[in-house]
């Protein structure tokens, strides 16, 4: 079981648990945690699955391609070095312990 911290603009948290091999995104979403939209279901094709990730979070997993770059410009809230989409990020077992920032908005 991964254990993920998500933290809203407001610094209130929401922690949930869920298995390895989906995605970010599909995990915040099945847990009803607030902030994350997803409203294309994890296509690449909109950005209201915006995350932030400290330098150390982001290391864990593997560069942005050129798409997800690309996608991040249209996101409602600034991006800045540790943006990701949640839908690009796929969790492992070492994924455990993640902590997770919300952007104040996702349109």
């Amino acid at each position: 079981m991964i254990h993920i911290r998500f933290i809203a603009a407001d610094e209130s948290a929401q922690d949930i648990q869920t298995n390895p091999g989906h995605s970010l995104m599909k995990a915040a979403v099945d847990a009803g945690v607030r902030g994350i939209e997803a409203d294309c279901g994890g296509t690449l094709t909109c950005a209201t699955c915006h995350v932030m990730l400290d330098a150390e979070t982001a290391a864990r997993f593997p560069a942005a391609v050129q798409d997800e770059r690309d996608m991040l410009d249209f996101a409602a809230a600034p991006v800045d070095s540790g943006s990701r989409l949640s839908c690009q990020l796929m969790l492992t077992p070492e994924m455990d312990g993640l902590v997770v920032r919300l952007p104040a908005r996702q349109y």
